[in-house]
């Protein structure tokens, strides 16, 4: 059913997915010209595309997961992709991060919330797809009761 528990954690990772779209991974003082994820003082999702595309998969589809309460082996498939997209994500914005460091040596850089909220979708989602675990050996042991 939609009000289960597993609702409301894909809800709020799908929230978190969304909000690095719009929130920076990190910032500086003032704008590096020699970066190309600094050049406007903000590190965002815009900055790559591989990252604007992996973040949105990964909240367009614990939105989906959400609607998918009837079939939950395909809500548990659709919310492991999620999660991989997530985790690919990261380690994107982390190389990406990684090899443009060299370029802002001499200024001091800001971590932002858009940095933590990847990590909020892994816990919300690992908790979602626990709790569809939960819900479906339920069914199971009531089916052989039955």
């Amino acid at each position: 059913m939609i009000q289960r528990i597993q609702s409301i954690f894909l809800l709020l990772a799908a929230a978190s997915g969304f909000g690095v779209m719009a929130l920076p991974f990190a910032s500086t003082n003032e704008a590096v010209q020699s970066s190309s994820l600094f050049s406007d003082k903000v590190y965002t999702t815009t900055d790559n595309i591989g990252l604007l595309v992996l973040f949105a998969v990964a909240g367009a589809l614990s939105v989906a997961a959400i609607f998918l309460y009837n079939n939950r082996q395909l809500q548990l498939r659709i919310g492991r992709i999620a999660l991989i997209a997530d985790i690919l994500g990261i380690v994107l914005a982390v190389i990406l991060f990684w090899q443009d460091l060299s370029n802002i040596s001499s200024s001091a850089v800001n971590d932002g919330v858009g940095g933590y909220l990847p990590f909020t979708f892994l816990i919300f989602s690992v908790l979602a797809l626990r709790a569809i675990k939960k819900d479906e050996a339920l069914v199971r042991s009531a089916d052989r009761l039955r």
